[in-house]
């Protein structure tokens, strides 16, 4: 059975680090799950009073991919120590309104990195805490951090370079596919 990911990358800049990620991710990845990047720079700030009666079309469409997704991966950089602005503001459309979460219950995994060598930790853990009160069972096992990334770890092709990181997002891969069989709601 192919599982569907709802992967959502933290970062809205163009072939951003955290995307070309998410892409190695997807090409590493056991070819059961279909891994389907779901954007989140077209979403209006959460506003309640947006909600009812007629909530903006992006939020509609947002949480109705989270929902049809078996899993969700999230792919982000940290920014000031924790996760930016636009990959908050979707956790929060998603998990709204409240008793009606798109993300409950769903299986999740984190990956976060940076250019500098704390490889994105601060944000990693943020986003944790957000994941577990959502209701998210989160793979603890392999955390995944990478940092130093830059231009070079990309060929023309999109493909990481380094065989020892391709290995390592390869082993990550397999680990949250059996996670997710653990651990998803029954279809």
């Amino acid at each position: 059975m192919t599982r569907t990911i709802a992967t959502i990358v933290g970062s809205l800049r163009a072939n951003s680090n955290s995307e070309r990620i998410a892409r190695a991710i997807a090409a590493e990845a056991p070819k059961d799950m279909s891994f389907d990047i779901v954007t989140i720079g077209d979403l209006p700030l959460y506003n309640p009073d947006l909600d009812a009666p007629t909530p903006p079309a992006a939020w509609t469409a947002f949480r109705s991919r989270i929902k049809s997704a078996d899993a969700a991966l999230f792919v982000t950089p940290e920014y000031n120590r924790s996760v930016p602005g636009a990959l908050k503001n979707a956790i929060d459309v998603g998990s709204r309104p409240y008793g009606q979460s798109a993300f409950a219950g769903k299986p999740a995994a984190v990956v976060s990195s940076s250019m500098g060598p704390i490889s994105g930790f601060g944000a990693n853990h943020h986003l944790r805490q957000s994941l577990a009160f959502l209701d998210m069972p989160t793979l603890q096992q392999p955390e995944v951090y990478l940092g130093g990334v830059n231009d070079g770890w990309f060929g023309a092709d999109g493909r990481l370079t380094r065989d020892d990181t391709r290995a390592f997002i390869g082993k990550f891969g397999q680990a949250f596919a059996a996670w997710i069989e653990r651990t998803a709601p029954s279809r």
